[in-house]
């Protein structure tokens, strides 16, 4: 299994509302994805901005690419989600899981 691992900052004016599109449409939106196996958000004030991290789960770099295009380490973000973000990676990292919570 891969671990996608990417991050972005809103002003915390806009951290409720991007959590809140994350978790209505864009984080169900990859689960459709054919190898996507879940996914994980992580939000922590970081001062004069809020950062969110994603860790998302692909059954391969395969499934990635499926979900990413031929260059799997470009950042998919949509436009939707843009107008929240201060600033975000434009690039991904990918990580070979080799312990998950449910203990595989």
């Amino acid at each position: 299994m891969i671990g996608r691992l990417w991050r972005g900052w809103t002003a915390p004016g806009d951290a409720d509302a991007y959590e809140a599109l994350l978790r209505s449409t864009i984080l169900p939106g990859i689960h459709r994805v054919p190898g996507h196996r879940g996914a994980i958000l992580l939000r922590r004030d970081a001062g004069e901005d809020v950062e969110f991290v994603t860790l998302t789960f692909f059954e391969s770099l395969g499934a990635v690419r499926a979900f990413a295009g031929a260059d799997h380490e470009a950042a998919v973000v949509p436009h939707t989600a843009r107008r929240f973000l201060a600033r975000f990676d434009l690039r991904t990292r990918h990580y070979d899981v080799v312990l998950s919570p449910d203990g595989r």
